[in-house]
């Protein structure tokens, strides 16, 4: 897959059931539809997963950031804050094929759900773990 921020040859990186792919040079992280919402559901998060899935339910984000391309389908994906009025800004495609996060967002927002939620700590730190292996931080 290539990356939409650098266009560059992206690598498949897999933890249990999730399998997403990263981008070495710019840090980013791409989830095809339904893999984040494993990945919280692995920490125990799962008042998480309901705000994943209706990400596209959710305002177009004003920023000037530039729009992302779908590395699926190479239309333009929409700009959406989660997590709040200081939330983590991520690229959802329209086409409901996945969401984009730049690099240190998917740690981010980890950290944003868990602060409100009764997760499993272990696994939590586990992944947070996994999460700063991966995208540093």
């Amino acid at each position: 897959m290539i990356c939409p921020v650098c266009n560059k040859d992206m690598f498949v990186i897999e933890y249990k059931r999730v399998e997403l792919d990263y981008c070495h040079i710019c840090k980013g992280a791409w989830f095809d539809a339904g893999e984040m919402e494993l990945l919280l559901e692995t920490a125990g998060l799962k008042e998480g997963t309901q705000a994943i899935h209706d990400v596209l339910k959710l305002p177009e984000a004003q920023t000037a950031e530039k729009k992302r391309r779908c590395p699926i389908c190479g239309r333009n994906m929409k700009k959406v804050t989660i997590g709040g009025e200081k939330g983590v800004l991520i690229d959802a495609c329209v086409h409901h094929h996945g969401l984009w996060f730049d690099g240190g967002e998917v740690a981010d927002l980890i950290k944003i759900i868990s602060a409100h939620s009764n997760g499993k700590k272990e696994t939590e730190a586990e992944i947070m773990g996994f999460l700063k292996e991966v995208f540093g931080g």
